[in-house]
């Protein structure tokens, strides 16, 4: 007679609820904490209209963008034909900054760089004067904020573009005492510098902190780096910031001072774009 023996049961397994979804897998540590946030809110209420990831994934900076068009800028010198600039543009990293640029080399708003001088000749950049028609709006701004906070380091090498922004030069109006009419009141002093109206365009002759301060990239140029030196060779009035005789007229606020800063580093003979454009793809 045959022995049966019963079989012995496995130890029940614990079932997870139906209803209760396996533990997420940790997060890359590429991914910031903010992407991390954003992600987190999308999953836990998918009906809130939050970007897809794909959009929320940090653009280039300059070092690493694509140039997704080219644009030109030909240049002349004391009225003598100096060459072309290309400069590549990043579309897809600054789209505002890019279509800004674009818009004022084809002349596609009506208003063009062709005839613009470039009025200002520094160490580490050169200028070219921008269409008082034209004014800065949120998204260059944004964009130029977005890149420093995205990229560290030196952005502005040799070659880049960018589009001013921001002038460090002018500061937030002085608070003075007066007397009016036998009251005393508290106002601002004028300032004597007008602003940048976001058109004026910077190109980087070597690496240079001060167009990081001022400048949302644009692109770089792609040719024509030896016209870019040609225009940064060009005597021009001497900086004379440093002076002891300067900085105490600025100090007492004399207007002369103000007027003299402008014409600092601006070139002894005309730096004109004579025509400027998009090409094609």
């Amino acid at each position: 007679m045959k022995t049966l023996i019963p079989a012995i049961p496995s130890a029940p397994q614990p079932l997870l609820p139906s209803s209760q979804p396996p533990p997420p897998s940790p997060l890359s540590p590429i991914i910031s904490r903010r992407l991390a946030l954003n992600l987190t809110l999308s999953l836990s209420f998918p009906s809130l209209p939050f970007p897809p990831l794909s959009s929320a994934l940090l653009s280039p900076c300059p070092s690493s963008a694509t140039i997704t068009s080219e644009s030109f800028l030909d240049i002349s010198i004391a009225g003598t034909p100096a060459g072309r600039i290309t400069i590549g543009l990043f579309a897809d990293a600054f789209p505002a900054a890019a279509a800004r640029f674009a818009a004022l080399a084809s002349g596609s708003r009506g208003l063009s760089f062709r005839r613009k001088e470039f009025v200002k000749i520094t160490p580490t950049f050169i200028q070219l004067a921008g269409v008082q028609s034209f004014g800065i709006d949120a998204d260059l701004v944004a964009e130029w904020a977005a890149e420093a906070d995205r990229c560290a380091g030196l952005r502005s090498t040799a070659g880049t573009v960018g589009i001013v922004v921001r002038n460090p030069a002018i500061s937030a109006p002085a608070m003075r005492i007066v007397a009016r009419n036998g009251r005393i009141e508290v106002v601002e002093e004028e300032e004597g510098e007008v602003g940048t109206n976001g058109t004026e365009i910077m190109i980087a002759t070597r690496e240079s902190p001060e167009m990081d301060e001022r400048a949302v990239t644009v692109g770089r140029v792609v040719e024509g780096m030896e016209v870019v030196e040609k225009i940064a060779g060009v005597s021009k009035v001497r900086d004379n910031a440093g002076s002891p005789y300067f900085r105490m007229a600025k100090l007492i606020g004399d207007k002369r001072a103000v007027v003299a800063e402008r014409g600092f580093n601006r070139p002894f003979v005309k730096v004109v774009v004579t025509d400027s454009g998009l090409l094609k793809d």
